[in-house]
């Protein structure tokens, strides 16, 4: 017996390491916790993240996770297209040897964190299409193994830092659909890419875009013009008076927009009328409904009244923003109705904007938007519903006319076709982009509009 007492502390100690051995053997690893850091920042509604659990003792068997055979490091993240709404947090960046993130197409919100400079083995960053905003992190320099880096189709500011010469392996690059400004790095690597990849930034200047800076020297007024050199010059002040008369007209309607917004609302605050089409007509519960155009026989009071009737029924689609519904009012006349729940600034900041651009044109080839509702918890897209599925089918599936596709069921960007009639509406709706709206060319045919 008192042999055993005697063993009983060295059994006890043994225990102890097992234990512990066992426990350090379930924890999660340092880019697991990453990963969960990222899960936590972000929502999502495809279960993208169903089989990402803390119990596991890494992550290399999570969905849109790649690891290192050998040493079971993360070297690929890919959740693009997964309906990811949120920030990118900053322990992203301890997940330092990724090689490759594709987070394109989702509703990503925010600033790019700087810590993603950490990832130095970075070959592939993918952000496109998304809504991220604010400045590009000089840290991403320090990405020197990045060989694609596309930052298009977001929100961001500012200029492009220098420190991205230094991504001497860089081949793909693309800031385009951006709101960045300044000049853009002359030499090291981005020297190499054409307007292409800046298109859609008119703050933008340098070689790249053939456009002069401000402050750049002029050359002596002496020095000799070649009759190059002139037809440059005319060309050159041709451009800069359509974009003088291009911004005061936009200028000009927005103060139109502003007038009418407050006209609207003094007829309605002074003579009570229900319907006036055209105006903002103020509603209870803090609701509001904008209509663009004057042909529909329904007053706002009676879309209101429809949509309070609307349930998972009339549900035709889903998209990474909301869900779209079939709207059938009284007299058959059917719309395609998209709900926005309202989720961040930078869906707050372009909404209004981009709507009033969307809703003051009208054409047979592009599908109307007839107005929206605009309440506390939600925004309400009116279009017209046309037959034949979603424009995913067209892309990836049935071939249907493209005259029949756009907006019905849940789709992101709005076909927009080219032709000698219509050069006018169309060259309109591309200086708009320009300022907010996504504009990919597909071909010589015709455009997709992202938006959404």
């Amino acid at each position: 017996m008192g042999s055993f007492l005697r063993k009983q502390p060295s059994y006890l100690f043994i225990l102890l390491i097992l234990h512990l051995v066992a426990h350090e053997a379930r924890t999660l690893s340092s880019d697991g916790e990453a990963l969960l850091a990222f899960k936590k920042a972000v929502t999502n509604s495809d279960g993208v993240f169903l089989n990402w659990h803390e119990q596991d003792a890494d992550p290399c068997n999570w969905k849109g996770v790649g690891c290192d055979s050998h040493s079971k490091r993360v070297i690929n993240l890919n959740l693009a297209y997964h309906r990811l709404v949120g920030p990118i947090p900053p322990e992203i960046g301890r997940v330092n040897q990724l090689q490759t993130l594709s987070l394109q197409g989702n509703s990503l919100y925010g600033s790019l964190p700087p810590e993603l400079g950490n990832c130095t083995k970075l070959q592939q960053l993918y952000l496109q299409g998304n809504y991220l905003s604010g400045y590009i992190p000089s840290e991403f320099g320090d990405m020197v193994e990045v060989e694609a880096l596309d930052l298009s189709s977001n929100t961001l500011s500012g200029s492009i830092p220098h420190s991205l010469d230094k991504l001497s392996k860089l081949t793909s690059f693309n800031v385009s659909m951006n709101f960045l400004t300044g000049e853009i790095p002359s030499s090291g690597s981005l020297v190499n890419f054409n307007e292409t990849s800046f298109v859609g930034n008119l703050g933008l200047c340098g070689k790249q875009i053939n456009s002069a800076c401000k402050d750049a020297l002029p050359s002596p007024s002496n020095a000799p013009q070649s009759p190059s050199d002139d037809v440059f010059n005319k060309k050159n002040g041709k451009n800069s008076t359509r974009l003088v008369i291009s911004a005061v007209a936009t200028v000009g309607a927005l103060l139109l927009v502003a007038l009418m917004c407050f006209w609207g609302c003094f007829l309605y605050k002074n003579f009570g009328k229900k319907d006036i089409r055209g105006f903002r007509v103020e509603l209870c519960g803090g609701s509001s409904v904008v209509m663009f155009h004057g042909d529909l026989p329904y007053s706002s009071k009676d879309i209101l009244k429809k949509l309070e009737t609307m349930d998972e029924e009339n549900i035709i689609g889903a998209g990474g923003f909301g869900t779209v519904y079939k709207l059938a009012m009284d007299d058959g006349n059917v719309f395609a109705l998209k709900r926005i729940v309202k989720t961040n600034e930078g869906l707050d900041r372009f909404f209004d904007r981009e709507l009033e651009i969307l809703g003051s044109v009208k054409h047979r080839y592009l599908v109307n938007l007839r107005g929206y509702c605009n309440s506390p918890s939600s925004k309400l897209l009116i279009y017209d519903y046309l037959q034949g599925g979603s424009l995913d089918e067209v892309l990836h599936g049935k071939l249907l006319s493209l005259f029949v596709v756009p907006l019905v069921g849940s789709i992101s960007w709005l076909v927009v076709f080219k032709s000698t009639h219509y050069q006018g509406c169309e060259q309109s709706i591309y200086q708009n982009d320009k300022l907010s709206m996504p504009l990919l060319k597909v071909s010589d045919n015709f455009v997709l509009l992202k938006f959404f």
